[in-house]
């Protein structure tokens, strides 16, 4: 608690000491406002922050489960494609991988292939070297498993094979 002093035996303040007290009192006000603003602006920033934060983990998590089904899809034998319970069960596959890649887009979540691309260390894994003198070393030649960026943030650097002279 703030002493007060006793306003009947206290001297009244100047005319002049009212106005500078005032206008230190509409001084430390606007501070304190300031403050309580930009503490809102913080506390704003790290909720949308822990938002993102957490999307991108679960996202990350739900790769594993895309690239499994994109295996399932390319393993599966051209000659039994034609088979009808392999084509309803690989209908029902690709329709699987299709919802989830629209659902991590509604997020996002975009996939990308770098084949063509010049590697860069940070977007791209090299997860090995092919000699090919048809092509600039240090290209992409072939992608093992796509990147994937989360509002342009890489959530996954791509797996690939990079070129090399022979």
């Amino acid at each position: 608690q703030i002493d007060q002093p006793d306003p009947a035996t206290s001297p009244q303040p100047a005319q002049g000491d009212v106005a500078v007290e005032l206008s230190e009192t509409k001084d430390r006000l606007l501070r304190v406002l300031a403050e309580q603003e930009n503490v809102r602006s913080q506390a704003r920033r790290g909720v949308d922050e822990a938002v993102v934060r957490g999307e991108a983990r679960l996202a990350a998590d739900l790769l594993a489960s895309l690239d499994s089904l994109e295996r399932a899809i390319a393993s599966t034998p051209a000659d039994k494609r034609s088979d009808p319970v392999v084509a309803t069960l690989l209908a029902g596959v690709e329709a699987t991988r299709r919802a989830l890649l629209d659902a991590l887009a509604r997020h996002g979540i975009k996939r990308f292939d770098p084949a063509g691309e010049e590697f860069d260390p940070h977007r791209h894994e090299a997860s090995f070297e092919i000699p090919d003198g048809s092509v600039p070393a240090g290209t992409v030649i072939e992608v093992v498993q796509p990147g994937y960026l989360h509002n342009d943030r890489l959530l996954r650097p791509a797996l690939v094979g990079v070129s090399r002279q022979p």
